[in-house]
């Protein structure tokens, strides 16, 4: 009840008040602060001396003579040449990839020496963890293009899911019946 009422204050000749409002003489802005003019053409030289002429600094700035040259310009492009054929060389062809076609996903046909894709990874690891006699941290490295100690890291880092399926203690536990 008391927002009805309310309501109805609130909304009581609201158009009148609104035009009233609306008619209002807007507020004059603020006064511009008075900037100082700019100083006249025809006005004598000795008053700005910042513009004028000092002949003894003149002289002293064309006796200056600079020569430069860059020397490392033109072994920075034959670097830039040299490490774009290195990394040309430094890739390897991909070893292993996820089957099927995932959108937005890049299809990869070579990957940087030292680098793995995660399907290598989990390939990897999964091998070291069935057969860890044959799939030593020197084998891995040596398939992959690894360090060794990148590729200890990784077996000793990184560890794929394991799932185990521990059996009930009792024959009388509660199973789920297939449907």
């Amino acid at each position: 009840m008391g927002g009805r009422v309310a309501r109805m204050f609130r909304n009581f000749n609201l158009e009148n008040r609104a035009h009233r409002e609306i008619s209002k003489e807007k507020p004059k802005a603020a006064p511009r602060h008075a900037a100082p003019l700019p100083p006249a053409a025809g006005s004598s030289p000795e008053a700005d001396p910042v513009n004028q002429r000092n002949a003894p600094l003149l002289a002293l700035l064309r006796s200056v003579y600079v020569e430069s040259t860059d020397p490392a310009a033109a072994p920075a492009e034959a670097s830039k040449a040299a490490t774009a054929d290195e990394a040309a060389a430094a890739r390897r062809p991909l070893r292993f990839s996820l089957p099927g076609n995932f959108p937005g996903l890049a299809e990869l046909t070579d990957v940087p020496k030292g680098k793995l894709t995660i399907a290598e990874a989990l390939k990897a690891l999964g091998s070291h963890q069935h057969r860890p006699n044959t799939w030593t941290p020197d084998r891995i490295a040596q398939e992959y293009s690894l360090e060794p100690r990148d590729a200890k890291a990784l077996l000793d880092f990184f560890i794929p899911f394991k799932v185990e399926i521990i059996p009930p203690k009792t024959g009388s536990a509660k199973r789920i019946k297939a449907s």
